[in-house]
C-alpha cells in the first residue's frame, strides 16, 4: 500500500475504533441504568457498528478522494476483520455465531460503503 492510500485507512480505523469504544462506553453506562432488555442491547450494538464504519468510511473517503465508495468499503470490512480476529482470540478459539459474524459484517460493510460515498 502506497503512504497515500495508507496513511487515510489507518485514520479511518482510528476513528472507528475511538467512536466505538466511546459509544460502547455510553450503551454500557445505559444499560447499567436504564436495566435494557437484550434484544434493545443487540439493535443498539449493530447501529454502533453501522455509525463507527459509516464515519470510518467517511474519512478514508475523504482522505483518499477518489473510488470513495470502494476505500469505504474496504475500511468497513477492516474494522469488522480486527473485530472478527480479535472476539476469535478472546473467544480461546472457540466456535462463532456465523450468522451474526455475516450480519455484522454486512452492516460494517454498507456502513463503510455509505460514509465513502457521502464523503
Amino acid at each position: 500500500m502506497e503512504n497515500g492510500i495508507a496513511k487515510p485507512m489507518l485514520r479511518s480505523l482510528l476513528v472507528s475504533y475511538v467512536l466505538s469504544g466511546i459509544l460502547l462506553a455510553v450503551l454500557a453506562f445505559a444499560l447499567y441504568q436504564l436495566r435494557l432488555k437484550e434484544g434493545q442491547v443487540n439493535i443498539m450494538v449493530y447501529v454502533i457498528y453501522f455509525i463507527t464504519c459509516f464515519l470510518g468510511g467517511r474519512t478514508a473517503g475523504k482522505g483518499i478522494r477518489q473510488r470513495r465508495f470502494f476505500w469505504g468499503l474496504l475500511s468497513g470490512l477492516a474494522y469488522f476483520l480486527v473485530l472478527f480476529v480479535v472476539s476469535w482470540v478472546m473467544n480461546k478459539g472457540g466456535a462463532m455465531d456465523m450468522q451474526r459474524s455475516l450480519t455484522v459484517m454486512g452492516i460494517c460493510a454498507v456502513g463503510g460503503t455509505l460514509g465513502g460515498m457521502l464523503s
